[in-house]
């Protein structure tokens, strides 16, 4: 008998629905008390602190957390990140944040939810193969934490043969789930465009070589990028977020500074919008007599999904009865750099609607929303390791005491 077929999934799934309720209030402390990227060792401290003694520890540089539990060899990892964002919450919560910082994205119900999972396996032997759990700081900004971990060599140190990660999306609003094969989220990338031309008095602009008026053509032309050289059936965004220039309505500039972010799901499709950005930036500062600077800072990667990892998932959620739909996002998550390094699926998590936008002030998940997460990272263990191991079944279970989402009408 294999260990896949040793374990007992129906076990641990109803293990699993003790563990998240006790957890609720872990996920309510992680809450109140947010750290933003770069500051999370505390909260790193109180995660290690809540695994059971079974857990290996190690600590590596810059706040990254890595477990593990079972014996040597090819394991799963499941990532949590750790970081809020810079955000004064208005949830109206007990438990909101006073701090300057809130989880506007959800960072404390998967800290939590992995809790809750590595607990049960903890209780709920033998593992099919080993769990290594990944805590990782900074997924909200650009020096990211995904690329640190798998920069560090730790994934092959630890035989990480593929990566699970959970995340919560009001898109699915009926409470659904989603682990579409391929591309699920962008390559995300950003610009910034400097010009610089002659400046001159307002009242004689044949004096100057206008720097703002180049940048207004170049932010108009950047449009005509996706509009123009891009599939309509394989879209793509750039998006102008700032542009500066000028101190005095009655004065041309010098300079002007425009920014903004590329979203690609192809590579192919993001190697083309940096040649036609270049392109038009030269072509722009050309015809209005200026100097240009672009720099283009790539970012995360694209995430694809391992397509035999995301069917599995699906089907087994969807053998328990819940709702699973295609999803996917011109957001950019770093969990990319993991599905760069290894096989990895991304298990997008439904919530109500009413429970506000990721990012806002205003973003306050429902109770059960642990559950929800904790039952995805769960089944997506236990699919992974199913592969892994190289086949034997896995029993269909229904997480007794884990809510169902409703069927879209």
């Amino acid at each position: 008998m294999s260990p896949s077929e040793a374990f007992n999934a129906g076990a641990a799934f109803a293990r699993l629905a003790s563990e998240v309720q006790n957890v609720e209030q872990l996920q309510r402390q992680l809450h109140a008390e947010p750290r933003v990227s770069g500051n999370e060792d505390d909260t790193l401290a109180r995660l290690m602190n809540e695994l059971p003694d079974s857990f290996q520890r190690e600590t590596l540089t810059g706040n990254i957390g890595i477990l593990r539990l079972g014996r040597p060899g090819v394991s799963v990892a499941i990532r949590a990140e750790m970081d809020a964002l810079p955000i004064v919450e208005q949830t109206g919560l007990p438990w909101a944040a006073s701090n300057g910082a809130m989880h506007a994205c959800g960072h404390d119900v998967h800290m939590a939810a992995l809790v809750a999972v590595a607990r049960t396996l903890a209780l709920t032997v033998p593992l099919p193969v080993p769990l290594v759990g990944i805590l990782q700081p900074r997924e909200e900004v650009g020096e990211s934490g995904a690329h640190d971990v798998v920069r560090s060599g730790v994934l092959a140190a630890q035989q990480v043969g593929a990566v699970v990660g959970a995340h919560l999306q009001p898109a699915l609003d009926s409470l659904a789930y989603s682990c579409t094969p391929g591309p699920v989220n962008a390559a995300a990338d950003e610009f910034k465009l400097v010009i610089t031309g002659r400046p001159a008095h307002g009242a004689y602009p044949h004096h100057a070589s206008d720097a703002l008026l180049a940048a207004s053509a170049f932010v108009v032309s950047c449009q005509q990028i996706v509009a123009r050289n891009t599939d309509p059936t394989m879209s793509a965004v750039l998006t102008v977020g700032t542009i500066h220039a000028g101190g005095s309505p009655n004065a041309i500039p010098e300079e002007a500074t425009v920014t903004g972010t590329i979203r690609t799901m192809m590579e192919p499709q993001r190697q083309m919008i940096h040649t036609r950005l270049r392109q038009v930036a030269s072509g722009v500062a050309t015809a209005h007599d200026c100097t240009v600077r672009l720099e283009i800072r790539r970012g995360e990667p694209i995430l694809e999904n391992d397509a035999e990892l995301a069917v599995g998932i699906g089907r087994h959620l969807g053998a328990q009865g819940y709702e699973v739909l295609e999803f996917r996002s011109y957001g950019s998550d770093d969990f990319a750099f993991y599905a760069s390094a290894a096989r990895a699926v991304m298990i997008f998590t439904g919530m109500p609607a009413a429970s506000g936008n990721l990012h806002a002030s205003t973003f306050a998940p429902d109770e059960r929303a642990v559950g929800r997460v904790a039952t995805a990272m769960l089944t997506g263990y236990l699919v992974s390791a199913q592969v892994l191991a190289g086949g034997g079944t896995m029993q269909a279970a229904n997480p007794s005491g884990i809510e169902k989402p409703g069927r879209r009408k």
